[in-house]
């Protein structure tokens, strides 16, 4: 290859590699550069574990991801996060703390925040527009004491990004949303091992994904989960308090693609109405509950590919050739073919 094609690919081609710089004493600095001749570069700092005493940490112009974990901090305020450097922080790490109160305007001058970490501290209250100024995409406020969420509080700037938030493994009995505010743009919400007695209403919120383990929920009502049509997957396993779905309890998740009903063995039956509107399931998850599975429930379920059920049993959906006719060529028909680690299982016909 000549010199002259070299030269036109280095101009090309991006660069990148990964160095180290000089650091606030305790801290570690990485350097990322990118671009021709390393033209560009950002710094990911991590200071864990250095103690409370030494934050605010001065940190490079350039860092776009800051670690402050394990530092058993108690409070985050403004004046914690400001300085050279932290205006630009893309993501921030402030998880195995011990803060349990964060003010309103903590994080109000990081206009460029992505992700936030706020996992496993002392959080009860979260202040409203707490989270306002930054175009967050990820919010971890998962193993704290949160007692009740109300979801406005997620709706960010620019919100036409889609936000997964977790808060699993707190407190949480009521989950609400102000309807004279503006709506979440939620796309993934985590909400188990808390303690709601009942589906919280979530409707007019964009979700895709939803998880309520491990919440002591008795019954899903019908209707439970109006105006979730856009929601692909649902899991509702682990919950030892389950002992009923009612008939339409998913109606209007047409585009429901995975259920998780694993783990609730105080469920012992299934009405096939139960699977009324659920036209695009394609996996559901019935193991380590009292139920079987029905003949009436393929009818509700015409995408179903595969079903979990007791007793390791596993079923596929196969195509299964019947007899050649003569003018419409050979026959075929959709089998649910049951496996299980014993062998197979007498097939459902869909």
């Amino acid at each position: 290859m000549s010199s002259l094609v070299w030269f036109h690919l280095l101009l090309v081609l991006p660069c990148f590699g990964t160095s180290s710089r000089t650091c606030f004493p305790r801290c570690h600095c990485e350097v990322e550069t990118f671009g021709l001749f390393d033209s560009f570069s950002l710094t990911k700092v991590d200071c864990s574990g250095i103690g409370p005493h030494l934050v605010p940490v001065p940190i490079p112009l350039d860092t776009t991801y800051l670690d402050l974990s394990s530092n058993r901090l108690e409070a985050v305020n403004q004046s914690m996060l400001t300085g050279p450097g932290y205006t630009t922080l893309v993501g921030l790490d402030l998880s195995d703390n011990k803060i349990s109160t964060v003010d309103p305007t903590t994080f109000s001058r990081l206009r460029y925040l992505e992700s936030l970490d706020l996992s496993h501290n002392s959080l009860g209250v979260i202040p409203e527009d707490c989270f306002s100024q930054s175009p967050l995409g990820e919010v971890d406020l998962s193993n704290n004491v949160l007692l009740e969420v109300t979801l406005n509080v997620f709706a960010f700037k620019g919100q036409g990004k889609p936000i997964n938030v977790d808060l699993s493994n707190n407190l949480i009995s009521r989950v609400s949303r102000v309807s004279d505010k503006p709506v979440p743009n939620i796309q993934s919400l985590n909400l188990s091992g808390n303690r709601l007695t009942s589906i919280p209403d979530l409707q007019g919120i964009p979700l895709r994904y939803l998880n309520l383990d491990g919440n002591p929920v008795s019954t899903v009502e019908k209707d439970a989960f109006l105006g979730l049509k856009g929601l692909t997957h649902l899991s509702l396993s682990g919950i030892q308090h389950l002992l009923d779905i009612s008939p339409f309890g998913f109606k209007d998740l047409s585009a429901l693609q995975v259920l998780d009903l694993s783990n609730n063995p105080n469920m012992k039956f299934l009405n096939p109405k139960v699977f009324y509107s659920l036209s695009s399931l394609q996996e559901l998850n019935l193991t380590g509950t009292g139920t079987t599975f029905s003949k009436p429930m393929l009818r509700y379920l015409p995408s179903i590919k595969s079903v979990a059920l007791a007793k390791d049993i596993q079923c596929l959906k196969t195509i299964q050739e019947g007899h050649y006719h003569r003018e419409a060529g050979p026959s075929k028909k959709e089998v649910l073919r049951c496996h299980s680690s014993h062998g197979s299982v007498a097939p459902y016909v869909l």
